[in-house]
């Protein structure tokens, strides 16, 4: 959820709407989780630049993001890797 909040941040109110699809998920788990998980993403700049450049050629365009699960003491109990896939309608 964390990737695609940003995704979709990124592609409210568009002109030409942009459409994103996921197409690829990767996971790696490195503890139990035992509490609350808190997922973060930083690949905000990523998805402007790809959102522009798919309105701007026409051409679809991917990013890779990584979506991070900590817990309330910022420990890491969790990445994953979810591909998005943004492309212009119309």
């Amino acid at each position: 959820m964390s990737t695609g909040v940003l995704g979709l941040g990124h592609t409210d109110g568009r002109h030409p709407k942009v459409s994103m699809l996921v197409i690829g998920l990767q996971g790696q788990y490195f503890k139990k989780a035992t509490e609350r998980i808190y997922f973060t993403c930083e690949e905000g700049m990523a998805v402007a630049a790809a959102i522009d450049k798919a309105i701007a050629t026409g051409e679809g365009q991917t990013v890779a993001m990584k979506s991070i699960g900590r817990t309330k003491a910022g420990e890491v109990v969790s990445e994953f890797v979810i591909t998005w896939s943004f492309k212009a309608r119309g």
